[in-house]
């Protein structure tokens, strides 16, 4: 195993940050790697990459742990309860140097919102496994996360069916 754990971020306003993060994901299953997918900000909704997750349920842990979209809160106060749990959870996991990969999911938001301090988020990545590799999706990467990672990729929207109409679909979107 090799020592050279890349942090990297998925960031920008375009579709398929998420699903970026996905496909990394299934290229380290296909090497056998562990895997940890958690979900900051995702409520309830039934997403198709929940039910492809229990085919891998022996490489592949996925945690839902958000409450739904904050920008539409009811009680901000609950979502950063959630929010900062979420994180905790996230930060044991990485800490505990058991996958091969982790993937946090909008965890771009929890700082963004100020549920979470970018510097205790921070803290945790310098601790990191060296083999670990960790991938951040979310819009607005904040300027800390970026100078910090390896690498870091911006979606550009250009061109997005919704400007039609077309709303989101089973198996692209969700």
């Amino acid at each position: 195993m090799d020592n050279n754990g890349l942090t990297m971020i998925f960031t920008g306003n375009g579709k398929g940050k998420t699903t970026a993060a996905l496909g990394l994901a299934f290229r380290a299953l296909g090497h056998n790697f562990p895997v940890c997918l958690i979900q900051f900000i995702k409520g309830s909704w039934k997403y198709g990459e929940l039910e492809s997750a229990k085919r891998f349920e022996d490489l592949l842990d996925f945690h839902v742990m958000g409450k739904g979209f904050t920008w539409q809160s009811e009680n901000l106060e609950e979502d950063i309860r959630a929010a900062r749990q979420a994180w905790d959870f996230a930060a044991q996991t990485i800490l505990a140097g058991r996958h091969r990969l982790v993937i946090l999911d909008e965890l771009t938001y929890l700082i963004k919102y100020n549920m979470v301090a970018e510097e205790d988020i921070l803290a945790v990545l310098r601790k990191k496994p060296a083999a670990m590799h960790v991938v951040i999706t979310g819009r607005d990467a904040s300027t800390g996360l970026v100078n910090f990672a390896d690498l870091v990729t911006e979606m550009r929207e250009i061109k997005h069916p919704y400007q039609r109409g077309i709303k989101a679909q089973k198996g692209v979107e969700f």
